[in-house]
């Protein structure tokens, strides 16, 4: 899709008073005579949006609950009938694509289906469903631009991805990096949240700290840039300045690199294929960086790294049921619940007790989630003594 480089941009976020939203927002009033806000969405935090309507005027926006505290806009949405309203809205020349978990997925595909192209900062919409999601918007001809910080390097160094032979995604290592496994065993959720290097919400920065996110970007890529996951590496860089890279078939690498900043991605991701000056530009020096790092992960440590490669290799529901035990896990830890390990044992032992279905439907995967899910919090919560291993 085109875009008419003298109009404004019209965008919606979905997610618009988390960590990806409030950040796409600040580059957004950097670049204030680039966007036009149609419509933002958010969960709870109705004052933070509130702030937002007063600055930024959207037409309409949606929220979870509590749309009678909301002030300043003339057309207040709720629920999913409110989100598939905005992401149907032909109006939009973008959506924003911010919220985290499952909720992300069907706006995502109404909004493909409307022609309106994606900023994606969603896991779960490829993760559970990237078989149906990127056929869909090659049919529609939409645009799906990544924003996680990995996958917006890989799509800014490619240029022909016929000739490209191997994705090599970067992983900070996460706060546990330098610490034994007795460590991550004995954990506190203060320690595991202390990530290095980037600022995310709690549900990511857990999976940063056991290498399931860096593990579900594995999954992402593949759908993403239609590559076999024999050819996406793995490579731990702890300083994060290297973002990712690309090996072509000469045997050229190139890498993307950058402060470890999430304006950077946001703006190239909602301003494709523009580019802008924007809130980080002009402060990368290499002089002040001075050494770059790199080394294999550690399997034994992270086992969830090849869970989640086998996950998708096996493809189909396997990545769901991944995804559902993991999220269910990380909230049980988030709540002292359980232990940082017992995380992946949750996981690895709803994902093995799972039968894949392999082409599934929408409405399967919805149906495995909520299994898998309710399974998941069956085993945590009614079993807690267990799991403490």
């Amino acid at each position: 899709m085109k875009y008419n480089k003298i109009m404004k941009k019209r965008i919606s976020i979905l997610g618009s008073t988390g960590s990806i939203g409030t950040q796409a927002l600040e580059v957004i009033e950097r670049l204030s005579d680039k966007f036009e806000i149609i419509s933002l969405t958010a969960g709870r935090n109705i004052d933070l949006l509130n702030e937002q309507i007063a600055k930024f005027h959207p037409k309409s926006v949606c929220v979870s609950a509590d749309a009678d505290k909301v002030i300043g806009c003339n057309k207040v949405l709720t629920g999913t009938e409110g989100l598939d309203e905005i992401c149907s809205n032909k109006e939009n020349d973008i959506i924003l694509v911010a919220v985290s978990g499952r909720i992300g997925l069907e706006p995502t595909i109404t909004a493909i289906k409307n022609g309106i192209n994606i900023a994606l900062a969603n896991k779960e919409t490829l993760v559970m469903a990237g078989d149906i999601v990127m056929p869909l918007a090659k049919e529609n001809g939409v645009s799906i631009v990544p924003v996680d910080s990995e996958h917006c390097a890989i799509h800014q160094c490619i240029k022909d991805i016929s000739q490209v032979d191997k994705l090599i995604i970067t992983a900070s290592g996460g706060p546990f990096l330098n610490k034994t496994v007795e460590d991550m065993k004995n954990a506190t959720v203060e320690q595991a949240l202390a990530h290095p290097r980037w600022h995310m919400g709690k549900k990511i920065t857990i999976d940063s700290a056991t290498l399931m996110n860096k593990g579900l970007e594995v999954i992402e890529a593949h759908h993403l840039f239609n590559m076999p996951y024999d050819k996406i590496e793995v490579v731990v860089h702890p300083q994060s300045v290297v973002h990712s890279a690309i090996e072509y078939v000469d045997g050229s690498v190139i890498a993307q690199l950058g402060l470890p900043s999430m304006h950077i991605p946001i703006q190239y991701a909602i301003c494709y294929p523009e580019r802008y000056e924007g809130i980080k530009s002009k402060s990368f020096s290499f002089s002040q960086i001075a050494r770059l790092d790199f080394q294999e992960p550690d399997f034994e440590k992270f086992p969830f790294l090849n869970l989640a490669y086998n996950a998708g290799r096996t493809g189909g529901t396997a990545t769901v049921a991944l995804n559902g035990a993991d999220e269910e896990a990380v909230f049980a830890f988030l709540k002292g619940k359980i232990k940082l390990y017992d995380i992946y044992e949750i996981t690895e032992k709803m994902y093995s007790s799972h039968k894949p279905i392999l082409n599934p439907t929408l409405e399967e995967i919805f149906a495995v989630d909520k299994e898998i899910r309710e399974k998941t919090k069956e085993l945590i919560y009614g079993r807690v003594e267990c799991l403490s291993i």
